[in-house]
């Protein structure tokens, strides 16, 4: 038993190409009316689940009769945008089936990139969460170029696992896992049922892509990689095994798990602390200091005595106490001049004051680590 998977209370799931259209037959709405039938049951019992899913160029494709995917960007661009419309509506359908609501989100790697962007999307989603909106987020290969695309969708689901400070990511795949070595021209291979993300070892086992998606094992245990710098597991798993996600989130050994090196928190302290430099300060008064340090919450405007530097939205500072000690550090979510309009007042002042409210704190608990 996986027993600590059955304590995820947040997590991503990505659902590949070769799954989602039945190796290039068309779109298997049996197939994904089953997966959402499944996230349904753990939004149920209160997981925030996030879907990554694959499956725009090759619906698209199918939806043109097309065989043979095209190699020239700007035919995947088109093909994601015919195909973007069938994948939704036939998400859009399944989910209705059980009285939930989904919602679209696509991204580009700039939206991550970006300080601010990387706020804005993270905001929308954990807004959409809150509501128990299911995000069905898909790369935006119909603006997406060469220099900015994700490359595939496994990678976006990392990002998306850092962004949301998951617990688990899941992926779905055509395979059992990782093997030691290809089960398709070798009988004796043997699955790979745990490890630990980033393992040069296990990189040496992984095979290329398939015919419709763009990644392959490789990118997946890379995938795995990049969620565990915020701490998060992976599991790699057949996505047609019954009820996969919910036997997932049982603790049933089924797939590959791969492990962080490090816990989730101190994974992520580590991954906040190398993302930037620290480029101002926030005074504050002993009543945030004690806040930060015992209990562990958010930063008010309410608790900010002063602010030094010009710094905008997004990016990080350093918390200090009257005497200049510092505390913590994170990411703000309003600039330095807007935080000199409302600090020291409370969180329902803040529309008041500037006109427009972003977020309640000025550093969300989820971006801030103690120093």
């Amino acid at each position: 038993m996986r027993e600590d998977l059955t304590r995820v209370r947040r997590l991503v799931v990505k659902i590949g190409s070769s799954l989602l259209t039945h190796d290039g037959e068309g779109l298997d709405r049996p197939a994904l009316q089953e997966w959402v039938a499944q996230i349904a049951a753990l939004v149920e019992r209160g997981c925030e689940v996030v879907l990554v899913s694959s499956g725009a160029v090759a619906c698209g494709m199918q939806r043109l009769g097309m065989k043979a995917r095209p190699r020239a960007l700007h035919q995947l661009q088109a093909l994601a945008a015919v195909g973007q419309m069938g994948l939704v509506e036939a998400y859009e359908t399944a989910f209705a089936r059980h009285g939930r609501q989904a919602a679209q989100v696509l991204l580009t790697h700039d939206d991550l990139a970006d300080r601010r962007r990387y706020l804005n999307a993270r905001s929308a989603l954990r807004s959409l969460l809150a509501m128990t909106v299911v995000p069905v987020i898909n790369e935006n290969d119909t603006v997406a170029t060469e220099e900015i695309r994700f490359g595939d969708n496994d990678t976006l689901a990392a990002l998306v696992a850092n962004l949301i400070e998951a617990d688990l990511l899941v992926i779905l795949t055509d395979q059992a896992g990782l093997y030691d070595r290809d089960p398709r021209t070798d009988a004796s291979a043997v699955l790979i049922e745990d490890g630990v993300a980033g393992d040069p070892a296990l990189l040496a086992m992984a095979g290329g892509a398939g015919l419709l998606g763009r990644g392959g094992m490789r990118t997946k245990l890379t995938a795995a990689a990049k969620a565990a710098r915020s701490g998060a597991s992976t599991v790699i798993c057949a996505g047609r095994e019954p009820r996969v996600l919910v036997r997932v989130l049982a603790g049933e050994v089924i797939g590959t798990r791969l492990r962080p090196v490090a816990t989730r928190w101190a994974a992520r302290k580590q991954w906040l602390a190398a993302r930037l430099s620290v480029r101002g300060q926030l005074v504050l008064d002993a009543g945030a200091v004690r806040v930060l340090r015992e209990a562990g919450r958010s930063l008010l405007p309410v608790g900010i005595q002063g602010v030094r530097g010009d710094f905008a939205r997004g990016e990080m500072v350093a918390c200090v106490d009257a005497e200049g000690r510092e505390v913590a550090r994170g990411l703000v979510n309003y600039g330095a001049g807007e935080i000199e309009q409302i600090r020291g007042h409370a969180s329902d002042d803040i529309e008041r004051l500037l006109g427009y409210t972003d977020e309640p704190e000025v550093i969300h608990r989820d971006n801030l680590v103690l120093v």
